[in-house]
């Protein structure tokens, strides 16, 4: 669900724009805390090809924000316009991004430092009432909040890879273990009409949107995700040598990558686990969400199991109905492919969501521990790759009815 509150940002509250700067100031103090414990060159150096340097991802922020916040609204020139192109996701892969001459450490710092007091200061004067679709219920701010949250998220999957030693009270402080839980089964759906998307959710990105009705056929769906022990029996039965539960694209790229269990888990004796996690070396818990498994090993996993994994719209279906627990512990893969619903347009820029249709790509719900309320919600929908395993993700199970 919404972070509380949002839903009630009127276009023409009194303190609308102190209740935006607070969350401006909320995300801001997630970036900052995150980064807190770490030097220069950890900052600076590429963990993996498959992530960013963190400073990358730091002055990213800062530009997003002076993209929308300042020469948006404010019309203002850019601070420096070679950051349109240091900056731009799609003109630099995060494998190369630490060639480029980005800004160190400090020089970031700075930056969305400047940039934030800049944004504060024309806040103060905006005027909400008005035509502006980008300032309806704030909608611009929403999504720079947002947007620093899922690159706060993105910074603690490759915090997770650097696999060095924490403090203590970094960890307690940052990391939040997904519940556990105990119980199988499913929950008998009944489908019929349901609606998908939303047209009221005020922060809602474009892919969200428009509400639009659809009919289900009855489904039974997990009431909670998959664990670790349920999917530590799937090893165990041989599940990632059976090229038969495998889809062909995965089965090829399971061999080439040499994949046995999922990402971070180690084998003590001969049917223990342990696992590696933000630099802790622990004993599998056996009852939380499983994690770090790409969409081919659930879908496998699910095949195992005589079941399948959700569409979106039955994931959707179900949660608004109240039928699943534990939502928001892992990311769950879906079966769907990511695309916009009927009457889809695109807002603010094609390039969050549109560029990204097709059938490369599998939709996640649900939102992990690792995100934040403001990015969390039944309708919010993710997307990835389906071989991504760095991510906080994981599975439920459904059958047809």
């Amino acid at each position: 669900m919404s972070e509380p509150g949002l839903n009630e940002l009127g276009v023409s509250e009194p303190g609308l724009a102190a209740r935006v700067a607070d969350q401006l100031g909320r995300a801001r103090d997630r970036t900052l805390g995150l980064l807190e414990p770490f030097d220069d060159a950890d900052l600076t150096r590429q963990v993996s090809p498959l992530m960013s340097p963190l400073v990358w991802d730091l002055a990213h922020i800062g530009h997003y924000e002076e993209l929308w916040l300042l020469r948006e609204l404010a019309d203002a020139p850019p601070i420096d316009p070679r950051y349109d192109d240091l900056y731009d996701a799609f003109k630099h892969p995060r494998r190369e991004r630490s060639e480029l001459e980005i800004l160190g450490p400090v020089q970031a710092r700075a930056f969305v430092a400047d940039v934030r007091a800049r944004s504060l200061e024309h806040l103060a004067h905006v005027d909400f009432s008005g035509r502006d679709p980008l300032l309806e219920h704030a909608f611009v701010y929403g999504m720079v909040v947002q947007h620093e949250h899922q690159h706060d998220e993105t910074m603690l999957a490759t915090i997770n890879l650097m696999d060095a030693p924490l403090p203590d009270a970094y960890l307690e402080a940052a990391l939040r273990p997904p519940d556990t839980h105990r119980g199988k089964g499913f929950v008998d759906v009944a489908g019929g009409a349901v609606v998908v998307g939303t047209d009221d959710e005020p922060w809602a990105y474009d892919n969200e949107r428009p509400a639009h009705a659809l009919s289900l056929a009855p489904f039974r769906i997990g009431a909670a995700p998959v664990t670790n022990a349920e999917h530590a029996a799937f090893v165990a039965d041989g599940g990632y040598a059976d090229e038969r539960l495998w889809e062909p694209a995965g089965w090829a790229w399971r061999r080439e990558a040499g994949l046995e269990h999922p990402m971070g888990w180690q084998r003590e004796g001969d049917d223990g686990w342990s696992r590696r996690r933000f630099g802790r070396h622990e004993e599998l818990p056996p009852s939380e969400p499983v994690q770090h498994v790409c969409w081919y090993e659930a879908d496998a996993h699910a095949r195992w199991a005589g079941a399948r994994l959700p569409t979106e719209a039955e994931w959707e279906a179900a949660a608004r109905a109240g039928a699943l627990r534990h939502t928001g512990q892992v990311w769950e893969w879906t079966g769907t492919d990511f695309a916009g619903y009927p009457g889809f347009r695109s807002f603010p820029y094609r390039e969050y969501s549109e560029v990204f249709f097709g059938d490369e790509y599998k939709v996640l719900r649900g939102g992990s521990w690792a995100t934040d309320p403001a990015a969390r919600r039944d309708t919010f929908r993710n997307w990835d790759y389906p071989i991504r395993r760095q991510i906080f993700s994981g599975f439920r199970l459904a059958t047809d009815a």
